[in-house]
């Protein structure tokens, strides 16, 4: 059983004893961490707090011991039921609450789930505000009220119709263009909440060929839920049969998306913020943010267009920091997530479909010829596995230091540039271990460069 406790939430595998693996237990005592920062950092006499849930088999258990948990603090709970990530971070501010929390693991098999924490903004709570929540769980710091100053509980199911009119009403998405296209779809929403919001999205954007593959938001996930290639041979297949367009994948929460073209190959999930931030600039030039990891291309996209690109490090959270220091219109990261603040500051896969198809249906090309239409660069991931005696970061400071002559940036590891090709090193948190993502024009070029900083950095050990 895991149980992994860090500053933006609390992710686990159900079961266990507790402390091991994410029990009721568990979830009450950071749940009621979670509520008394809530509370110690408003001047309200009445906090609120919006809840939401992917459709996991542990999701309605855990649903009712956090609601029920923030009741017992005197706080009002907003339960916004079978939800998506990116619907909470809207509802948060829309209901003028006061946070929220958000119960899925995004793309992690069925057996975990986890509690992602916002803030009033409905962005992800900062790592200050993360690290008063998880003291207040190590000390058990809360203190719940008496009968009569129980918080309230209301169910509101209105939230998929209220997200989705907010992505129809931002500048830039064609609903004409895409009727007029007369695309035929296939989504795979990997029987999660994906499943009713895609279709929704997709006849309100219209649509109206829409084949839906694993649309049962019964948590029984078909096959692993992280969209990346090795996992998305269904929906190939079926694309391929069908004759359609485009296949559009969502992960159980819905903040991440990948596209397959209409011959069955993958569009590539770094290449969905490449595809949505080229529309968005070609409307109106601005900067863009991504985090180290993620393509290049990002970046020749948004210098074609005359805008700014930075890159920070990596994290959602830090992203949306970058976005705002540089005021940048869109960014997100390689995974498929798509930031726009036009509507919020979090990834949200209905943003990036309407985006997406609104570009495809006005470029008169077909998925395929768009993907083309961008500079091929691949990535490389790979690692190096170290004694506990190493010290990684006199490592990084030595790569640091060889590299000197060329452009670095040590905001997060190391990240090196060369010409066209680049490697980021970091090391990990939890065991001692060097990931070294690279990227070049070609995969066989980008596993040789792995392959000449994995023997930098074994001469140097």
């Amino acid at each position: 059983m895991t149980l992994i406790k860090s500053i933006s939430g609390i992710r686990g595998t159900i079961g266990g004893a507790v402390g091991e693996g994410l029990t009721p237990l568990d979830a009450v005592k950071f749940s009621a961490a979670y509520g008394t920062w809530l509370k110690g950092n408003s001047s309200k006499s009445k906090v609120k707090v919006v809840v939401g849930r992917d459709a996991r088999i542990s999701g309605p258990m855990l649903n009712q011991l956090v609601t029920a948990t923030l009741q017992g603090l005197g706080i009002d709970v907003i339960d916004v039921g079978l939800s998506t990530t990116p619907t909470v971070e809207v509802a948060v501010p829309m209901e003028g609450a006061d946070g929220g929390i958000i119960l899925t693991a995004s793309h992690n098999p069925k057996e975990w789930n986890a509690l992602k924490l916002l803030n009033d903004k409905g962005e992800f709570i900062s790592a200050e505000e993360g690290a008063i929540v998880l003291g207040n769980a190590e000390s058990d710091r809360y203190s719940f009220v008496r009968v009569d100053e129980l918080g309230s509980l209301e169910e509101n199911n209105t939230y998929m119709q209220k997200h989705i009119d907010a992505v129809l009403g931002l500048d830039g998405v064609n609903i004409e263009a895409i009727r007029e296209a007369n695309f035929k779809v296939v989504c795979d929403c990997v029987n999660s909440t994906g499943g009713i919001f895609i279709p929704a999205l997709l006849k309100a954007l219209g649509v109206e060929n829409i084949i839906e593959l694993y649309c049962e938001p019964t948590g029984n996930f078909p096959h692993n839920p992280e969209p990346l290639p090795e996992n998305l041979t269904a929906i190939a297949d079926k694309i391929r049969s069908e004759g359609a367009d485009v296949g559009f994948v969502v992960d159980p929460d819905v903040d991440r998306l990948a596209m397959v073209c209409e011959d069955g190959s993958m569009f590539g999930e770094e290449y969905t913020l490449v595809a949505v931030a080229d529309y968005i600039l070609s409307q109106t030039p601005g900067n863009t943010v991504s985090n180290l990891s993620s393509t290049r291309a990002l970046r020749d996209v948004t210098e074609k267009h005359g805008g700014s690109y930075s890159a920070s490090a990596v994290g959602e959270v830090n992203v949306v920091d970058q976005m705002k220091a540089t005021n940048a219109i869109i960014g997100g990261e390689g995974n498929g997530g798509v930031i726009y603040p036009g509507l919020h500051y979090g990834r949200d896969a209905l943003v990036g479909i309407a985006f997406f198809l609104s570009h495809l249906a006005t470029s008169g090309k077909s998925c395929s010829e768009l993907k083309a239409s961008y500079p091929e660069y691949h990535i490389s991931k790979n690692k190096i596995q170290l004694t506990p005696q190493i010290d990684v970061d006199k490592i990084l400071l030595s790569m640091k230091a060889k590299y000197a002559h060329l452009p670095v940036n040590d905001t997060d590891g190391v990240k090196i540039e060369f010409d066209s090709e680049w490697v980021h090193l970091r090391k990990s948190n939890t065991e001692p271990i060097i990931r070294i993502y690279s990227e070049s024009s070609t995969i066989e070029k980008a596993n040789e460069l792995a392959d000449r900083i994995k023997k930098d950095i074994n001469d140097l050990i």
